[in-house]
């Protein structure tokens, strides 16, 4: 199959090469400034923990996979888990240039970082930083928070899954995470930021990542429209619940230390987390099961997965910062509305989006943050003060405006250089064979054999142009 049947024009395709190699001779040859820790500053359970909550929330991200390949169709099931396992290359090379950088770097007016403070990890070694890693090395610090930023782009991929073009995603991903996520890092969690500064809890990602992904999945449906086979019952539309109960095991797992490894050390609010996560997302599961047996089903194995999933998303902001009666009811509310949520939207809408992200990452996100502000043990409604819940109310309406609008006009430009939408008989063939060229399952033979006959066909008629 030739490389237009890809998406990737040969010039463009030499021209990213060449480009990834002049980075890495830069990277090789720039002057090295890594400070080296002064005795007696690092605390040794602090860096055991953080390096083990470190792997766990990369663990995730392949966990992600199973978990979205598992609800596709066969004939996109590689497409889609690659497009998460691709983010743990592409965002690792983007965070260490520059992505890091501009989420923590001195802060400009409390909306951005400077890009030169961390660039190719400048003034970033074995060292602590008084205020984002008083007890562990500022390299670690680094490479926890490359794992939440890794994570964020590969959530949204659920909701045009089955319909985008390879390099248009890569793209997207690149400056979804320069213009969207690194300033919502900054705002949130540097000690600078406007959002931090006001006050505004989100211990380890619910508006950062949850609501970031969930709005942006919402503009990527919207922008790419619905697929060709939307609603359409095929013999290759059962998914493939192992996988996704093998996604959901390793997300569950993966999230402790997302969430625990938040409190940046091995003390009390670690274990704090470490307990509100599991509740959270055990009473969001079995509220998903009374819920589908309640509109007169049956419960599912899928049914179970998303609800405890949804659970995950919605203790984020709160881990750290709520009771443990509260972590359920977080869990139960989040998962009530959820399901309230991707029913309306399959009933109601024409929105594909694939997956369901928006509905449970995004609004999961929102209930979360927003019952943060109502019972956090600092400030909430709860204990009598609206201020910290005044700002969370404003914090959640700036965020979303700026993710969808951000995200849209992301997501436009992309179209518009790259190409997001792939052709329907690409589509119709499948992801895996029409942007990979790979397959977990047999295809018929003449089919293939007049999709490869187009497609040559037109890659002729292109080079004749050129």
């Amino acid at each position: 199959m030739s490389s237009s049947s890809t998406g990737f024009r040969p010039s463009l395709s030499l021209f990213a090469l060449l480009a990834c190699l002049a980075l890495g001779a830069v990277a090789a040859f720039m002057p090295a400034n890594h400070p080296a820790a002064a005795p007696g500053t690092i605390n040794g359970a602090d860096v055991a923990w953080m390096l083990t909550a470190t792997a766990f929330v990369l663990i995730m991200t392949p966990g992600l996979s199973f978990f979205y390949g598992g609800m596709v169709r066969p004939k996109n099931v590689i497409s889609t888990m690659l497009q998460s396992f691709v983010a743990m290359g592409v965002i690792t090379l983007v965070f260490y240039f520059v992505g890091f950088s501009l989420a923590y770097g001195d802060s400009w007016h409390g909306l951005i970082g400077n890009p030169f403070t961390f660039a190719m990890l400048r003034n970033v070694g074995t060292a602590t930083h008084p205020l984002l890693s008083p007890t562990i090395p500022l390299i670690l610090y680094f490479a926890f928070q490359l794992k939440f930023a890794i994570i964020t782009p590969a959530l949204i991929t659920g909701s045009f899954a089955e319909r985008v073009r390879f390099k248009g995603y890569l793209a997207f991903m690149v400056l979804f995470c320069l213009f969207i996520y690194c300033p919502l890092a900054h705002w949130t969690w540097h000690p600078e930021g406007f959002l931090h500064k006001w006050g505004v809890l989100d211990f380890a990602g619910g508006t950062v990542v949850h609501i970031s992904a969930g709005i942006a999945a919402l503009a990527g449906a919207m922008v790419l429209g619905p697929r060709v086979a939307q609603g359409r019952s095929t013999s290759f539309s059962t998914p493939n619940v192992p996988y996704v109960l093998l996604g959901t095991g390793l997300l569950w797992m993966g999230w402790f230390g997302f969430n625990s490894g938040s409190a940046l050390g091995a003390n009390e609010l670690a274990a704090l987390s470490f307990a509100n996560t599991n509740l959270a997302s055990a009473a969001a599961l079995v509220m998903w099961l009374l819920i589908e047996v309640a509109r007169g089903g049956k419960p599912t194995a899928m049914g179970a997965c998303i609800g405890a999933v949804v659970g995950l998303v919605a203790i984020t902001p709160a881990a750290g910062y709520v009771d443990y009666g509260q972590s359920v009811l977080i869990g139960m509310v989040a998962s009530l509305i959820s399901a309230a949520a991707v029913h309306w939207k399959n009933s109601r809408t024409n929105i594909d989006d694939t997956l369901d992200v928006f509905p449970c990452h995004g609004l999961g996100g929102i209930v979360g943050m927003i019952l943060t502000g109502v019972f956090a043990s600092n400030g909430g409604l709860v204990h009598g003060t609206t201020t910290l819940f005044g700002y969370h109310m404003l914090g959640l309406v700036i965020v979303i405006a700026y993710c969808f609008v951000g995200s849209w006009i992301l997501l436009k430009v992309t179209d518009k250089l790259f190409g997001l939408r792939v052709k329907q008989s690409d589509e119709e063939l499948g992801l895996d064979l029409s942007q990979h060229e790979e397959s977990t399952y047999h295809v018929d033979e003449e089919f293939e054999k007049t999709y490869r006959k187009e497609k040559d066909s037109v890659a002729e008629r292109i080079e004749q142009i050129a």
